[in-house]
């Protein structure tokens, strides 16, 4: 099969492979990569013909992106479009992060930067000063797109018509897993993924990118690569899938299904997987511990859960009730 077709982001002038690679899988958080083996991953990514980039600044993996760009410069490689976030709330804050970013990747001007994790539109504007900074900055040429990501349906759906934004990186997967919203009465509960597939509808139609997230769950539907990635690159509406990949094996094997190669019949080798609480993620609140019939879930030192593997049967009971999508299988 000949290069990936790349699609237009919304109505911006970036155009993108229909996977992306998204870093935070290499990082701190999970796998943790030696910077030389994360880098070579990157660099295989782009040489494979992937052009699309996924990192944050809570990420902390530019220190795999900045040597893989070097690299990437030095063969010739098309430099990639990268797309980033920050957690950050405030106007000042932002601008740091963007710059840091700019710096460390030695570029004069960001892809995409977004707004990390919105939790719904009352969060976007409590960081109506963060989001300020993002349009300022965009209209200095320090950014050539600003937007949000965001597991809530109602931000996705409210950005349709939010000034300024031109793209969407919303999670949605096969079951479901992860998506939640914030109601009018202020409760935030689970939701559905035709929930959220309407609101990718709503803001395709308002010309806003969209590029989704955890198409696997955070590895929890791994099992059923082919049908999550059937049912996520078919979301009308969504221009690209980014995929967390951390070995060469997963890059290929995501070009493989993408250029039409791959054995519908593929099911992955979980051998040595296991399910891990993301400590980066977990807020504490106890969820997946009251659920976990195997009473394997406790308490570390940090007053987080943390996953006794020898007790964990792999159930997978966990994972759906965590709000904040903290527990994965890697």
């Amino acid at each position: 099969m000949g290069p990936m077709k790349k699609k237009r982001l919304g109505t911006t002038d970036l155009y993108v492979t229909p996977v992306g690679m998204g870093t935070l899988t290499m990082g701190f958080s999970q796998k943790n990569l030696p910077e030389e083996e994360g880098a070579a991953v990157i660099v295989h990514a782009a040489a494979r013909g992937i052009n699309f980039f996924d990192t944050a600044q809570y990420y902390d993996t530019y220190r795999y992106l900045a040597p893989a760009l070097r690299e990437i410069r030095r063969r010739g490689i098309p430099e990639p479009v990268i797309s980033s976030k920050t957690l950050a709330e405030d106007y000042e804050g932002t601008r740091d992060a963007v710059e840091e970013c700019l710096q460390s990747l030695d570029r004069s001007a960001v892809d995409i930067f977004l707004l990390h994790e919105v939790r719904g539109m009352d969060d976007f504007r409590r960081r109506e000063g963060a989001w300020k900074a993002l349009l300022d900055m965009k209209a200095e040429g320090l950014i050539r797109a600003a937007g949000i990501s965001t597991h809530h349906v109602d931000a996705c759906r409210g950005m349709a018509e939010a000034a300024g934004c031109d793209v969407v990186f919303p999670l949605i997967n096969l079951t479901g897993l992860g998506i939640r919203t914030l109601d009018p009465d202020g409760s935030d509960r689970p939701a559905s993924r035709e929930e959220m597939e309407e609101a990718i509808r709503i803001c395709h139609a308002w010309g806003r990118g969209i590029f989704t997230m955890k198409a696997f769950g955070g590895g929890n539907l791994i099992e059923d690569y082919v049908r999550c990635l059937d049912y996520a690159s078919g979301i009308p509406g969504n221009q690209s899938v980014m995929i967390g990949m951390a070995d060469t094996a997963q890059v290929d094997t995501a070009l493989r299904y993408f250029q039409g190669e791959l054995d519908r019949t593929y099911v992955p080798d979980i051998t040595g997987k296991r399910l891990m609480v993301d400590q980066s993620d977990c807020e504490g609140c106890g969820t997946c511990k009251a659920r976990c019939v195997s009473h394997a879930i406790h308490w570390n030192e940090n007053g987080l859960a943390e996953i006794d593997q020898k007790k964990c049967v792999h159930c997978g009971y966990c994972a759906p009730v965590c709000p904040v999508r903290a527990i994965i299988f890697l």
